[in-house]
């Protein structure tokens, strides 16, 4: 459903000013009750609401965020003493700065942060086009990294982060000269409602004469000359975080649909306002440097530079009007059903200057450690601004034990000692006195140390109760000497429990409806295709065909496992993945190319690359596979040659395996014998010697067989390549005739 339009009408004095379709805004406030009395209800109602809201913020709300803040920058106590150790602990500055790695990792590490859910079959396509283009819209064209930066950190110190989307019209203006042109270009050029006609002139005059009839006939047509403005419109989707104490809401608010009153409130400058088509006279008269916004502690806390006056300007366009955009429930039509309207107002007494309706809250607040049955929870400076300030008061107890025992006080008996000398720090430095002991120090031994214990105590306390701790950031050498791999996993995942919490809770709230809140944006105003890069192509896409209420699921890794442990189950994912494409085909019901393709862009952004598509491209959404092919029957012909090549190929391996047999059975033969040769030489020599008592050499009669033999041997390995000579040419005779067979079978089964 397209949202209702506002639309300008003119003032009684000319000017121009942006009403709603419920009727013309009137201009002068002590006018609006006889006027409209809808409207003057309306208006006390807007008051009333948003002056409790004020009262509610800058006075609950602000005071405690500006302690939370003065705490991050480890602000001094104010309870400082002359003399004494100023020293301020940086417990809240590190917890927060020891999440923000995590936190940011989370949600801007992955290729794309959101994925719309499709709501019927029809909407898959669709829903894989919002997805790219939101998310273009949001990283791109906004800051998308800088906004969950400042928001997350505004959620962790405030307690409440807010992010703002909103659509509006940019208007660009171009300035064209033309030469050259002819009456109907001129006409055309002039027609364009688009085109704002500067400067025309003449270049070049008619030529006239008369003809055979008498009649005038131009010889030569006209020329033209023109400078103009042309006026682009173009349609801008807007994200920014916004400052908690800019935002408003009801002191009983539970959500921000059942608000009684949201609101927006800044500081903007005259021309600001004018640009957006506001009366520049009725700006004017509103604006003023004394707004409640101005004075607001919050603001000061974050940027102490706003308590110094600005350069006093002499020009109207440079004052500051304090502008509300509030919206609220109220009947203004009269048909007994409150509708949510937009009224934007001006000034300190929020004087009401347009109202229209609106379908949806343009906000999405995000908060850390949410209080169930209130919209305003618990930030993690609230945890640990108790621990900062005992840790600075016990290190500024042991800074001062450590100067005095460093320093120790002197006592002086009066106009016995030189005073300069005394309290002159030079070391070796001569102090002159009129009699010995005149000057004598207060000696004081340092005591801090009893104090160390209680310090590591206090860290162990902001540990348990953030959850950022050594463990959340990576351990030591010396935790890990002593510790298993399961044990060290443990540590780390209990320590990033907390972490993983807030991500959590950040993902389910804030950004759920961040994006389907600029999903609504995008599909109610554009109303054109829009052209985007997508994928590093510029594709057409038209939002007018989206479903604007399809669900979305926020993309974060939180799973109870470490980087490594993912990165190897996504590798025995894609290892499954290969097998089973590669046994049934990429058109299996099992596993597809998308998903295979989703495994692989899963584990580059493990990996610590964010843009996935550097080194897989996307399965096109039209990508066809082909079909495999059917197996055919052979023919008998074909069985027939199969069945002898099975059989020549089985000879060929018996052959071989006889060969091999005759081979190692030569082989035992030749060892048989060298065995039996050298029992008979030994057998022989024994009997020589004990008939004839001569000793005989061995040793030389068994040289002389190894000559014998190692002929032999070379013998029968010339007889056996030879053997094997003979099998490998009877073998590539068989297959050559094997071959020719199957080229004449085939030959004839062709024919």
């Amino acid at each position: 459903m397209r949202r209702k339009q506002a639309r300008t009408l003119p003032r009684k004095n000319g000017a121009k000013r942006k009403v709603a379709e419920y009727g013309e805004l009137v201009s002068d406030q002590e006018n609006i009750e006889e006027e409209s009395p809808d409207l003057a209800k309306l208006q006390a109602a807007v008051s009333a609401e948003i002056s409790d809201a004020v009262d509610y913020v800058d006075t609950q709300l602000s005071p405690s965020r500006a302690v939370a803040i003065d705490y991050y920058k480890s602000e001094l106590f104010g309870s400082e003493q002359d003399g004494s150790s100023d020293y301020v602990s940086s417990d809240v500055r590190d917890t927060i700065l020891g999440m923000m790695p995590n936190l940011m990792r989370i949600f801007a590490g992955a290729e794309r942060i959101c994925e719309y859910v499709p709501a019927s079959p029809e909407d898959i396509g669709l829903a894989e086009q919002a997805t790219d283009v939101i998310d273009y819209i949001f990283q791109k064209r906004n800051d998308g990294y800088g906004i969950l930066y400042s928001t997350f950190k505004d959620a962790l110190v405030s307690g409440l982060g807010i992010v703002k989307f909103w659509h509006e019209e940019q208007r660009d203006v171009e300035t064209y000269e033309f030469s050259g042109l002819s009456e109907n270009e001129i006409m055309l050029l002039a027609q364009d409602p688009d085109v704002l006609m500067l400067e025309q002139k003449i270049e070049i005059e008619a030529r006239m004469e008369e003809g055979a009839d008498g009649q005038p006939m131009m010889i030569e047509p006209p020329q033209f000359g023109a400078t103009v403005k042309r006026l682009k419109m173009q349609q801008q989707y807007n994200v920014a975080s916004v400052p908690p104490e800019e935002f408003l809401i009801a002191r009983k608010a539970v959500d921000l649909e059942t608000s009684s009153v949201v609101a927006h409130r800044q500081i903007k400058t005259v021309s600001e306002l004018v640009a957006m088509g506001y009366d520049f006279e009725l700006v004017v008269q509103y604006s003023s440097v004394d707004d409640s916004l101005e004075q607001n502690e919050e603001r000061f806390a974050r940027n102490p530079e706003e308590d110094f006056s600005i350069a006093d300007r002499p020009d109207d366009g440079a004052r500051s009007v304090l502008y509300c955009e509030s919206y609220i429930r109220f009947d203004l039509d009269g048909d007994g059903i409150s509708e949510r309207l937009k009224v934007c107002t001006l000034g300190g007494d929020y004087f009401i200057v347009n109202v229209e309706p609106i379908a949806d809250l343009p906000f999405s607040i995000f908060c850390p450690d949410p209080e169930p049955h209130t919209i305003v929870g618990l930030s993690e400076a609230d945890k640990v601004k108790d621990i900062q300030e005992s840790k600075s008061e016990i290190m500024r107890d042991m800074l001062d034990s450590l100067a005095q025992s460093i320093h120790p006080r002197t006592a002086v008996v009066e106009g016995q000692a030189n005073m300069d000398d005394v309290l002159s720090n030079e070391t070796g430095g001569i102090i002159r006195m009129r009699a010995p002991g005149m000057v004598q120090p207060f000696s004081q031994p340092f005591v801090g140390q009893a104090a160390f214990p209680m310090l590591q105590y206090l860290d162990s306390v902001r540990e348990e109760r953030s959850g950022v701790s050594k463990a959340s950031m990576g351990l030591n050498a010396d935790a890990l000497q002593s510790a298993t791999r399961a044990a060290v996993a443990a540590t780390i995942q209990g320590s990033q429990a907390r972490i993983e919490l807030i991500a959590r809770t950040f993902a389910e709230t804030g950004m759920k409806r961040l994006f389907k809140g600029l999903l609504k944006v995008v599909t109610a105003h554009q109303d054109i295709p829009m052209i985007v890069r997508l994928r590093n192509t510029f594709v057409e896409v038209d939002p007018r065909t989206w479903n604007a209420d399809m669900d979305v699921e926020i993309n974060i890794a939180l799973a109870g496992t470490t980087t490594e442990e993912r990165m190897q189950s996504l590798g025995n994912i894609a290892a499954k993945q290969q097998e089973i494409i590669g046994q049934m085909g990429p058109n299996n019901p099992i596993v597809n190319l998308s998903q295979y393709r989703n495994t692989l862009a899963k584990m580059v952004e493990l990996s610590g690359f964010k843009d996935a598509s550097a080194f897989f491209s996307e399965v096109p959404a039209d990508f066809e596979f082909p079909e495999p092919a059917e197996n055919e029957k052979p023919s008998p012909e074909e069985m027939l040659a199969q069945v002898q090549m099975e059989s020549i190929r089985a000879d060929i391996e018996k052959k071989a395996a006889d060969l091999q047999l005759q081979r190692e059975k030569m082989l035992r033969d030749d060892d048989r014998q060298r065995d039996k040769l050298d029992a008979d030489i030994a057998l022989r020599a024994a009997e020589i010697k004990a008939k004839h008592g001569a000793q005989i050499d061995t040793a030389l009669i068994r040289a002389d067989l190894e000559r014998d033999r190692e002929a032999e041997r070379i013998l029968a390995q010339e007889r056996q390549a030879m053997l094997e000579r003979a099998v490998q040419q009877q073998n590539q005779a068989i297959q050559n005739q094997a071959i020719q067979n199957q080229a004449i079978q085939n030959q004839a089964i062709q024919n």
